[in-house]
């Protein structure tokens, strides 16, 4: 079976219409006449799909909705409607419902909103279990990775994280070192306290101060009422300090004192203010070149690197790149109700092979777009961006020797033209990607190279 369907209509013979289609189709069907009888009957068996009337005798088809959606259930909801009633289904749309159909059904759009709402499902519990897969695993709840690198990390956090000690964290951008500070947060006494992130170098110099620390009015132009900041904000909670290599070194004498002292006096103001915030910090610097340059104050960076978190880039943790994209097709598949099958094998090379200048985030992104554009049941290789595409190409990312001779770079264009089209089953559309080309530029070049598909039979002869 396909999967089990709840039937819910006071007409008897829209029941057995209803039930003998989706039947046909391979699905378990329980057909019942009332709302009621609905709600029994999910009491006692599990269903995946609710197809119910909007108007019905009794209680309608709107407060069976509510009633199940009252218990949480797992259950996607169709609606179906008589067109008088259309902008009570797009209410119910609204309140939770997955979709409505409007009477008097049509065979195929009835089939296709219940795959729909199947394949929606499908990716939902997929995404459950790679939830339930990272929570099993000795990672953090909210990151993904099994590399013994990100092993590690996730070790020293779970034994710091209920520790007041500040933490420093070492990463490229786009390695996730957000996710971290917060999963240190989460694991902390503090969890139930305020979490405040703020990036140092997206802050100007002369707002810094304000912005971490608070002002009185009229402590400069503009400063038309009292305002707290950060650090009173989230007393007795956690600072994220991301990019503090990018504080300058007057800000970091002030920030050395809150630290020192656990107070911080407002811009303008006088009285100080007691406050207690553990701080984790994070640099894609060296801050100890820093230290030697001047840039950076000495005395700060002992007291922010009392724990160091080394976060490896995404090219230094290759095993974790699928299940990372895996992860992403799922929730963005989800988010926008698309059914995607997950990556082909040939683009799940090109992902593998690629270096990643910008991390998780930056694979997240590709995902993320490759799932909104992609045309195929599952992501293939000319759903990824050129410059994936053209790390992939053989001699595209890869040193070799001139021979000895020299070498003629026509010769040399004309062979990756012909690799390109034998790769991409010679279709230009796919084959001009893979050497960042256009459509029409290649096509330019197989007629100035005079390259053409080789006939099979001539090939074959000898």
């Amino acid at each position: 079976m396909r999967g089990s369907i709840l039937v819910v209509d006071d007409e008897r013979g829209q029941r057995e219409i209803l039930g003998s289609i989706l039947k046909k189709a391979g699905y378990d069907i329980t057909a019942v006449p009332g709302a009621r009888e609905a709600l029994e009957r999910l009491g006692a068996d599990e269903y995946d799909v609710v197809l119910t009337d909007l108007k019905m005798q009794g209680m309608s088809g709107m407060e069976l909705l509510e009633k199940i959606l009252e218990e949480n259930s797992r259950q996607r909801i169709i609606i179906m409607t008589a067109h008088g009633t259309i902008d009570s289904a797009v209410e119910a749309m609204k309140k939770g419902a997955f979709d409505y159909l409007e009477k008097p059904l049509e065979r195929e759009d009835l089939l296709m909103t219940i795959q729909r709402a199947f394949d929606h499902l499908a990716l939902v519990r997929e995404n459950r279990m790679l939830q339930k897969q990272l929570d099993e695993s000795a990672g953090i709840p909210s990151i993904i990775g099994s590399h013994p690198k990100m092993k590690e990390v996730f070790r020293i956090v779970q034994k710091i994280a209920a520790t007041a000690s500040t933490v420093l964290i070492y990463g490229e951008s786009g390695t996730g070192k957000e996710l971290v500070a917060r999963a240190i947060h989460e694991g902390s006494p503090r969890k139930d306290k305020p979490f405040f992130a703020i990036n140092c170098a997206a802050i100007p110099e002369a707002l810094i101060e304000s912005e971490l620390f608070g002002h009185e009015k009229g402590s400069f132009t503009g400063a038309t009422t009292r305002e707290i900041g950060i650090f009173e904000a989230a007393d007795s909670g956690t600072v994220f300090l991301d990019e503090i290599g990018e504080m300058n070194v007057a800000m970091q004498a002030k920030l050395l004192r809150a630290i020192q002292e656990k107070e911080i006096r407002r811009v303008g103001g006088k009285a100080t203010i007691p406050v207690d915030v553990r701080i984790v910090s994070a640099t894609n610097k060296d801050l100890e070149q820093e230290i030697r340059k001047g840039n950076f104050r000495e005395d700060l960076f002992y007291r922010l690197n009392v724990i160091r978190i080394d976060l490896p880039p995404l090219r230094e943790r290759g095993s974790d790149i699928i299940p990372l994209a895996e992860f992403f097709v799922a929730k963005y598949s989800a988010a926008a109700d698309i059914s995607l099958k997950g990556i082909s094998k040939p683009a799940m090379k090109l992902l593998l092979d690629y270096s990643w200048p910008g991390n998780v985030r930056q694979l997240e992104s590709i995902i993320e777009r490759c799932v909104l554009m992609s045309e195929n049941d599952a992501i293939q290789p000319e759903d990824l961006p050129a410059e994936i595409l053209r790390e992939g190409v053989p001699g595209g990312g890869l040193a070799f020797e001139l021979p000895p001779d020299g070498i003629s770079i026509e010769d040399l264009e004309r062979d990756l033209i012909i690799k390109a089209m034998e790769r991409a089953g010679w279709v230009i559309g796919k084959a001009a990607p893979l050497l960042g080309m256009t459509y029409k530029t290649l096509q330019y070049r197989l007629e100035k190279f005079g390259i053409e598909k080789p006939d099979r039979k001539s090939a074959g002869r000898t």
